[in-house]
C-alpha cells in the first residue's frame, strides 16, 4: 500500500521532509498547504503532482492523506495541531510540540480523546552519531551513566517569513524552539526525568540589529544549562549560536563509570561552519589509553535531502512502520511535552536568575 501524505507548512522544514519521504518505499506526498504561495510553488516543485491549498482546513476536508505532517510555526502548532487531530489519522508533528506547557497539554488531551497517534519530530534522536552514542549506553558499554554534555556551537537563526522566528512569543524562547531537541536527548540517554534546571544566557550578538514593524528581536542566543534528574544524573547544555566556524556544531558526551563515548557531528553542509566530512564517535575506556575513534558515512541520497545528516529520513522510516503497522510513536506526545516544560523552566531560569524546580 502506498501512504499517502499531506503536508501542512511547506517551508524549510516542510521541504526537508517532501524529500526524505520522497526516498522511502510506496509513500507520495499527495497535498501541500501552506497560506504562502511562493512556498508552496516551491514544495508542489518537489513533488510535482500534489494538490495545493492555501488553508489546512480546506485539506482537511478533501481527505486525500493517510498521515500528516504538521511544519508550521511553532505558535500555530496548537490550533492547526487541534484541527489535525479531528481527522483521528497519523500526525508527525515538528518541534516544539507547542510554545507553552499548557497547549502541549491541551493537544495531548485531545489526542487522547480522539484516538490520534501522534509522533514528534525530534530528528537529533537519529543523527549517525548521535544514535551510535545512544545505542552505546543502551547496550552498558559505558557502564552506569552519571553525566552527559551537549555542546552546539552554530550559526544564528535562519531568515524566515515575516521574521517569526525572531521573537519568543512566536517561538516559546530559543531554549524551547531550538533547545527542546537537546532537553530530549538528555531524558532519552540517561533515562530519567528532570527534578531541576538552572540556566544563564542572554541575547548578546545576534539579531540585535533588526527591527519587525518597530520591534527588537528578544531571541536568546547563548547560554548554559545544569539539569539535575531524579536518578541522580546530572546534565549541562552550552549553546552558543554566533559560533559558525566551530570544527563540529554538535558534541554529545556521556560519561559512565567505566568509560567515556562521544559523538560528534559537522553543521549542515550548505550552510557556513558546515564542514563537507563524515561524523565522528570516540569510545574511550578508562583502561586504555588508546581511544577508539570511528568515522561513519551517510548514503549522499539520504544526505543531501535534508539540513539534518539523513536523520529525517530515518525518522520518516520508522513513523512510516508506525503508520502502517499501528504501533507506538519513537517520540511521543508526552516526550514532546517534557521537553517543551525543560525548555520553559530554562527560559525562567534564565530570566530570573534562580533555579526552577520541577515535579
Amino acid at each position: 500500500m502506498t501512504l499517502r501524505y499531506a503536508i501542512i507548512g511547506s517551508g524549510m522544514m516542510g521541504q526537508e521532509h517532501i524529500r526524505n519521504i520522497d526516498l522511502l518505499d510506496d509513500a507520495e506526498v499527495v497535498a501541500i498547504a501552506d497560506r504562502d504561495e511562493a512556498m508552496r510553488v516551491q514544495a508542489q516543485e518537489l513533488v510535482g503532482s500534489a494538490q495545493t491549498f492555501d488553508d489546512h482546513r480546506a485539506l482537511l476536508s478533501a481527505d486525500l492523506a493517510d498521515a500528516y505532517v504538521i511544519a508550521t510555526p511553532n505558535h500555530t502548532h496548537i490550533d492547526i495541531g487541534l484541527d489535525v487531530i479531528a481527522a483521528g489519522k497519523p500526525i508527525l508533528v515538528e518541534k516544539p510540540l507547542c510554545t507553552t506547557v499548557d497547549d502541549c497539554h491541551r493537544l495531548k488531551t485531545a489526542a487522547e480523546r480522539v484516538g490520534t497517534p501522534i509522533w514528534v519530530a525530534m530528528e537529533y534522536r537519529y543523527m549517525p552519531p548521535i544514535a551510535k552514542l545512544i545505542e552505546r549506553v543502551e547496550d552498558g558499554g559505558i557502564g552506569a551513566i552519571k553525566m552527559l554534555t551537549i555542546r552546539e556551537y552554530r550559526f544564528p537563526f535562519l531568515d524566515k517569513i515575516g521574521g517569526w522566528n525572531r521573537f519568543a512569543r512566536n517561538t516559546g524562547g530559543t531554549m524551547v524552539e531550538k533547545c527542546c531537541h537537546f532537553f530530549d536527548l538528555m531524558r532519552l540517554i540517561l533515562r530519567a526525568e528532570p527534578v531541576r534546571v538552572f540556566a544563564s544566557g542572554g541575547q548578546d550578538v545576534n539579531h540585535l540589529d533588526e527591527r519587525y514593524d518597530g520591534a527588537v528581536p528578544d531571541i536568546i542566543d547563548n547560554g548554559y544549562v545544569i539539569v539535575d534528574f531524579d536518578n541522580g544524573t546530572r546534565a549541562l547544555l552550552e549553546l552558543c549560536m554566533f559560533a559558525e566556524g566551530a570544527e563540529f556544531q554538535e558534541h554529545v558526551t556521556a560519561v559512565g563509570d567505566t568509560a567515556v563515548m562521544e559523538a560528534l557531528v559537522p553543521g549542515p553542509d550548505r550552510f557556513a561552519g558546515g564542514a563537507h566530512r563524515d561524523f565522528e564517535t570516540i569510545y574511550s575506556p578508562r583502561d586504555t589509553k588508546a581511544p577508539i575513534r570511528e568515522s561513519i558515512s551517510l548514503d549522499p541520497a539520504v544526505r543531501v535531502a535534508g539540513d539534518h545528516h539523513g536523520s529525517t529520513f530515518f525518522q520518516h522510516r520508522n513513523f512510516a512502520t508506525m503508520v502502517r503497522t499501528g504501533g507506538p510513536a519513537d517520540v511521543t506526545v508526552d516526550d514532546g511535552l517534557r521537553a517543551v516544560e525543560m525548555g520553559v523552566a530554562a527560559e525562567l531560569s534564565i530570566k530570573t536568575g534562580k533555579p526552577v524546580s520541577l515535579g
